[in-house]
């Protein structure tokens, strides 16, 4: 499709190492003056949903400065564009949790916000799980919880769970496992 956006100019507004913010004088689809903010991220997203043989997986909680609010949510962080993202995965699992995996499957590709932002993120399936030791980055002050991953499709389904990483990624991997057990 046609892209019937057309940017008059641009200003960035704001910058720090995570983001920048833009200012954008457009002409609208319909042919009218009009601004647009946009919020640019300089790391991806990656989400990992930890998944052990008995069906469970491994919440983090904490509390989110943004919407002042305590959240329950999938092992996430930022990945550098330099760096690998599974790499990346492989290191937020660990930090957050303590876990390590042996098999690992990425399983979706989301944009979080795309009417303001360009945030890209991927989540990954983490399985054949072991535990060792977390290491939480000073900004980070978890709460780990171990729980079926049926529990954490009924928060999801209650909104109890609203983190987008977090839904995609539960609920992706509920319908890949379901799936997997009708064959």
């Amino acid at each position: 499709m046609a892209n019937n956006w057309k940017k008059l100019s641009s200003e960035t507004v704001y910058e720090n190492a995570w983001i920048e913010v833009q200012h954008h004088e457009v002409i609208n689809p319909s042919g009218g003056p009009g601004i647009y903010g946009q919020v640019n991220f300089k790391n991806l997203a990656i989400g990992v949903v930890p998944l052990d043989a008995g069906g469970n997986t491994y919440l983090v909680g904490q509390h989110r400065f943004p919407i002042d609010e305590y959240t329950w949510e999938i092992p996430e962080g930022g990945c550098p564009e330099n760096e690998d993202m599974l790499d990346c995965a492989k290191r937020e699992l660990m930090e957050e949790t303590g876990l390590r995996a042996d098999k690992w499957t990425l399983i979706s590709r989301i944009h979080t916000s795309n009417s303001v932002c360009n945030e890209t993120g991927f989540i990954f399936l983490a399985e054949e799980l072991t535990m060792g030791t977390a290491e939480p980055e000073e900004t980070e002050d978890l709460t780990l919880k171990k729980l079926p991953l049926e529990e954490a499709f009924r928060m999801v389904m209650a909104n109890e769970i609203t983190d987008s990483l977090s839904v995609a990624g539960i609920l992706k991997t509920r319908i890949l496992k379901a799936g997997s057990k009708e064959n």
